[in-house]
């Protein structure tokens, strides 16, 4: 029994040493994107631009991957090779930031977040993927500005390829 115990008690320092599933703190949010940032995808400069950006927290990458649009960042996201990398997704809620310069505090987890697209309102690359916190804003931007009102399993490759310009 006395050796059960002991065993018992070195199984969470087993479980300390691997970095793997141990989230730092400056993981579990986006990080700013400075002014100089360039996009993951297409390499333009993400502030320079209106519109919801993305941010990735790939496995193993030291720096979140940042993105000119939310567009972008689906097209990245949906290559199943890139897919499989990605721990967390984040996204400007467009219902508490402005459209011409979104503001890093109000990146939320972009699974969650509610899509419209197809809009009249302009990002980086064409028609925008705007993002929002909740479906309530995101039906009353819809309504504003036209678009799809979409959750995050319904923005798919085929989806985006519809409107995609090549740049």
């Amino acid at each position: 029994m006395k050796k059960i115990l002991s065993l018992l008690l070195l199984v969470p320092f087993l479980f300390a040493c691997q970095p793997d599933n141990v989230t730092t703190e400056a993981d579990s949010h986006a990080h700013a994107i400075h002014e100089h940032d360039r996009c993951h995808m297409c390499g333009m400069m993400i502030t320079k631009y209106p519109g919801p950006k993305g941010q990735l927290k790939l496995k193993n990458v030291e720096k979140n991957p940042s993105f000119c649009s939310t567009r972008d960042m689906f097209s990245f996201l949906l290559q199943p090779e890139n897919a499989r990398q990605v721990t967390q997704i984040w996204v400007h809620d467009m219902a508490a930031t402005s459209w011409d310069d979104p503001k890093d505090e109000h990146f939320i987890d972009g699974k969650t977040a509610t899509y419209v697209y197809g809009t009249s309102r302009q990002a980086v690359m064409g028609s925008a993927v705007a993002s929002f916190s909740t479906v309530n804003a995101a039906e009353q931007f819809a309504n504003e500005y036209g678009g799809a009102v979409l959750g995050f399993d319904d923005i798919t490759i085929e989806l985006l390829g519809e409107g995609m310009s090549h740049h």
